[in-house]
This record gives structure tokens, C-alpha cells and sequence, in this order.
């Protein structure tokens, strides 16, 4: 008997309280990962991130999973293996669901990354998982305030330039520090770029 190949399926919906399951109310699974990277020695300007993701219809996807993968201040992303050259605790990774609040919004609490000083402006690679995605997406955010470092970046100038403001973060002000909003639409006329991995 020879066996056939079974047919895919969609991601989720069930990833984002299985990955983030403390977010969800799930107290007794440990998360692997959460949205709060800053740890006791971190070192750098500590940021907030927030956001929505955006269907085709630009209603709020409630679950959605987001990855986030970013370079220290000193533009180092720490490895296992540079982990001992390094004084920063910082691990660079966290992980949000988009379901446990009522604005489906994703957040994380982090550090502004510094330049990796290979042609890339500052900033945080993205990874979406949701419903209807064969494969998750990934993104980046910009800062605005790194406006000539932006206009050097290898990425964004790959981006058609009527496309590259879905990159860029806007800040909005906040008595905690600095804030930014980084929405992500998955289709129609603001979608976000996507770059193949």
C-alpha cells in the first residue's frame, strides 16, 4: 500500500495560546518566549512596540501570533555562540498573540536596536503566523527617526519607494518612553511588505 501525501492545512488557529499560553490564561504551560524582552541587564533605550494586524478586509485578526528578532543596542544579535563575548543579557526574541486583549493588539516591551553596520538601518525583523497562511510572513520595522540611516538601508532600497512607508514605524507620544505603532496589513491597498526568506 503506498501512502499519499496528506493535503496542507492552514496555521492556527491554535498556535497563539499555544505558543503564549501565560497571555492566553494558561498559567500552569510555560511560555517559551513572551513580549517583555527587556531582563535585568539589558543594556540600551527601552521602547514600547504596539500594533494590529489587518485582514484583507481591514478588520483586527484576534489570532494572529507575532515574532519579533532583533539586534542589541550595539547591533550584536546574540547567539549561543557570542553570548560569552558580550556583557548585554539581551536574547533579542519575543513572541505576542493578538488575542487576549479587546483592540486585538500585539505589544512588546524592548529595547531600540542599534546599527549592524552592514548597509542595515536599525531595525526588528517581524514573524507572522495567523489563519489562511500556508506559511507565516516576514516583515520589518523602521524608525522614522532614522531617517538617513533608513536611506542607506540594502533592504528598503530594494522596496519600490511608494511602498516603503509600510516599513516605517510612527511614534506616538507616551509619559513612558518612547512608543511606536507598527500596524500590518495582510492585503489591500496599505499592505505591508513582505520579504521572502
Amino acid at each position: 500500500m503506498s501512502l499519499k501525501q496528506t493535503p496542507s492545512q492552514t496555521i492556527g488557529p491554535f498556535f497563539a495560546y499555544g505558543l503564549t499560553p501565560k497571555q492566553y490564561g494558561y498559567n500552569k504551560i510555560k511560555d517559551i518566549a513572551s513580549n517583555d524582552l527587556n531582563s535585568e541587564g539589558t543594556i540600551g533605550e527601552r521602547i514600547s512596540i504596539e500594533g494590529i494586524v489587518f485582514d484583507g478586509n481591514d478588520e483586527p485578526v484576534d489570532d494572529a501570533l507575532i515574532e519579533i528578532w532583533q539586534a542589541s543596542s550595539s547591533g550584536l544579535y546574540v547567539t549561543s555562540k557570542n553570548l560569552k563575548d558580550t556583557n548585554d543579557s539581551f536574547s533579542g526574541f519575543g513572541r505576542c498573540g493578538t488575542g487576549t486583549n479587546p483592540q486585538r493588539k500585539f505589544s512588546f516591551t524592548t529595547i531600540k536596536p542599534g546599527t549592524t553596520g552592514d548597509n542595515q538601518a536599525p531595525h526588528i525583523n517581524f514573524t507572522v503566523f495567523m489563519r489562511g497562511l500556508l506559511s507565516h510572513v516576514y516583515t520589518r520595522m523602521y524608525f522614522p527617526e532614522e531617517e538617513g540611516a533608513n536611506q542607506h538601508d540594502s533592504f528598503l532600497l530594494n522596496v519600490p519607494k511608494n511602498r516603503r512607508q509600510t516599513l516605517i514605524a510612527k511614534q506616538i507620544s507616551s509619559n513612558k518612553g518612547s512608543v511606536y505603532q507598527f500596524n500590518i496589513y495582510m492585503q489591500g491597498a496599505n499592505e505591508t511588505v513582505f520579504f521572502d526568506v
